[in-house]
């Protein structure tokens, strides 16, 4: 399902938590591109407040640590 669709049709009414995707970017992205996804979601679901940002799911043991690193990084702005 795709965040920012789901934000723009029920952001109102509705608070997100999730949307990095542990199937995908996690997994098999590069530290940059968890970088990427979570300034993504943060600049479009987050707008108006209603994201948790977080995994949408366990973080399976083949993540990279510093994906995981990355992840934190970017959620802090740092």
């Amino acid at each position: 399902m795709d965040p920012v669709a789901l934000k723009r049709a029920y952001g109102e009414r509705l608070s997100f938590w999730g949307t990095i995707g542990t199937q995908s970017t996690f997994p098999f992205g590069s530290p940059e591109d968890v970088r990427r996804e979570v300034r993504a979601r943060i600049a479009t679901v987050g707008v108006g407040g209603g994201l948790f940002l977080a995994p949408t799911h366990v973080i399976e043991p083949e993540v990279p640590f510093d994906n995981i690193v990355a992840f934190v990084e970017a959620v802090r702005g740092t």
